[in-house]
């Protein structure tokens, strides 16, 4: 039995009693943690806010047997922008749902996905449009799918093998990438995709994530939405738990 420290963002929380709440984060160090926030619901908890959901803390922990217990808090980052903007919160809580669903305990890459979390919300704050909203939510997307083993294949058909002519790429949620016009057959729900939509997404994943290319500054709000749709189907279908952030995105969409 001992204490630990570190980073951690809140996910999502549930009622324990009249007072306590479990917090389900990811950290920094150890993936996804629950610890026990005694007492937060009352007026005079220590911790109060600094349990929200989606912010960043800096965490002191009890280690216990089957959970954890906070017992302090230091705000990092409240990602305040985004709690006055719709837009800005519901996609937020859509990347904070990808985590949770693809976290793990112990996460080997825990801080790599940590830090693409947290640069992620940061960037979503500080979007100035959609434009940017979305291409923030883009990179996360194809990065954390990256991470977590789940590269999409844009290079070549996913079924064959073939490298793919311009003209003629297909994108298959089911099968994890792009796909010949022949493979399309055994593809039933796949959409036809433009090459340079292809060499967008391509390059969002390849750049650090801060880097801006060209596609950028030339992107406008249809073909991210077009594109963030057909890394939404993606994530969606190998997610090991179903979502339920989409059906809001669907309305503010």
């Amino acid at each position: 039995m001992q204490n630990f420290v570190t980073n951690a963002i809140n996910l999502k929380s549930y009622n324990l009693s009249e007072s306590d709440k479990i917090i389900v984060m990811y950290s920094k160090d150890k993936g996804i943690i629950r610890g026990v926030a005694k007492g937060v619901k009352k007026t005079t908890s220590k911790l109060g806010g600094r349990m929200d959901m989606l912010i960043a803390n800096k965490l002191m922990l009890h280690k216990g047997k089957n959970l954890d217990t906070i017992c302090q808090a230091e705000a990092i980052n409240t990602f305040k922008n985004t709690r006055n903007d719709m837009n800005k919160l519901f996609y937020s809580i859509y990347c904070a749902e990808i985590v949770h669903n693809f976290g793990i305990e112990n996460d080997p890459n825990s801080s790599e996905i940590y830090d693409l979390f947290y640069t992620t919300l940061q960037s979503i704050s500080q979007s100035k449009n959609k434009v940017e909203l979305l291409i923030s939510v883009l990179k996360f997307q194809l990065k954390l799918m990256h991470i977590t083993g789940y590269s999409l294949e844009l290079e070549n058909c996913v079924e064959c093998g073939c490298p793919i002519d311009r003209e003629n790429i297909y994108f298959s949620a089911e099968k994890g990438g792009i796909v010949c016009p022949k493979c399309k057959i055994k593809s039933l729900h796949a959409a036809k995709l433009h090459y340079k939509l292809r060499d967008f997404m391509t390059t969002l994943l390849q750049l650090d994530y801060n880097a801006k290319s060209r596609y950028e500054e030339l992107a406008n709000e249809k073909v991210c939405e077009f594109c963030f749709k057909l890394m939404k189907s993606y994530v969606e279908h190998f997610s090991p738990k179903k979502f339920k952030s989409t059906e809001i995105l669907g309305i503010i969409e």
